[in-house]
């Protein structure tokens, strides 16, 4: 199931006009997360907005944002007034112009989404817009708000639809200057060189985003599969890396004669169209209403009692 538009409006190019819904293409739900917890009780921490000054808690209704001028003095602004400087892009993605892809800065990519028709109509004067961009090329820049901020967003074809990438404005990037200047300037001789491509043709490939592992994903997931079967977690050993100066031929020659090139790396079977992420990889949990899972529901409570006996003790 596609998951709820983060944006509906419409795009236009000039008088050309459609429905359209905005999906994020990205997603961190299949990643372990975590709530904070009462180590005593084993009990959700929960937040409350409360008074910097009285400490009372404050409902929503009584929030209201303010821009700060000086230490305890806001500025303060009411929804009605932000909406009064409501922009056409809050709800018209305008087309403004066309670039090359090749001249955006990756430094301005901030995060991808798609582009779709909204609804029955208009799936004429969308495939016209993509057609459009793809034929001639370049990139569309438009206009759009997005949690009640305006963004620039870049839209190229994909397949029968349109990817879009909200940009960063100037300002939000920092001056590469500020951070390279310092960096000595160091002759690097054609012997390092021929070196350092030798090995980079010994691990050049194809671009395969299927075989990036995300290491630290796995190790959490197995570290909570130990803890859920009452494994005992025992400290790992530091690796020391060497502080030593080395000769950097001798560290190229090294690593060109132990970095063998590696076999090409299976292909995934075709069948099933998505990975494997968290909740397949942790230990199965039945559905609900299954003997099963109440059997486990059970045999979970002493389990989470006895580790927090174990903490607290």
């Amino acid at each position: 199931m596609a998951p709820r538009a983060n944006w509906k409006g419409f795009l236009r190019l000039s008088l050309v006009t459609c429905p359209v819904a905005l999906y994020p293409a990205t997603s961190d739900a299949e990643k372990v997360s975590f709530n904070q917890i009462n180590k005593n009780t084993g009990h959700r921490i929960k937040y409350k907005k409360v008074d910097a000054e009285t400490g009372d808690e404050v409902e929503n209704d009584d929030i209201i944002k303010g821009y700060p001028v000086d230490k305890d003095t806001y500025i303060e602004v009411s929804k009605d007034e932000l909406e009064s400087i409501a922009l056409e892009s809050t709800r018209t993605i305008e087309i403004d112009e066309f670039v090359p892809k090749s001249e955006i800065d990756t430094r301005y990519l901030i995060r991808p989404y798609y582009l779709v028709p909204d609804g029955k109509v208009g799936h004429d004067a969308y495939a016209v817009i993509r057609e459009t961009i793809r034929d001639m090329g370049k990139v569309a820049l438009g206009r759009v708000v997005l949690t009640s901020r305006e963004h620039i967003i870049a839209l190229e074809p994909m397949g029968n639809g349109l990817m879009g990438n909200l940009l960063r404005y100037p300002y939000e990037v920092r001056d590469e200057k500020e951070y390279f200047d310092g960096i000595q300037d160091v002759k690097v001789t054609k012997e390092m060189l021929d070196l350092a491509r030798h090995i980079v043709n010994q691990k050049s490939g194809e671009f395969e985003p299927e075989k990036f592992e995300d290491h630290y994903e796995s190790a959490l997931i197995e570290l909570i599969n130990k803890k859920r079967a009452g494994k005992t977690i025992s400290a790992p050993t530091q690796s020391r890396t060497s502080g030593n100066v080395i000769d950097l031929m001798d560290a190229l020659r090294k690593s060109l004669k132990g970095e063998p090139k590696a076999p090409p790396a299976a292909k995934p079977k075709k069948g099933k169209k998505r990975v494997a992420g968290q909740k397949e990889m942790l230990l199965p949990i039945s559905g609900k209403g299954t003997a099963a899972a109440a059997e486990r529901k059970k045999a979970d409570k002493p389990a989470r009692s006895t580790a927090r006996t174990r903490k607290t003790g």
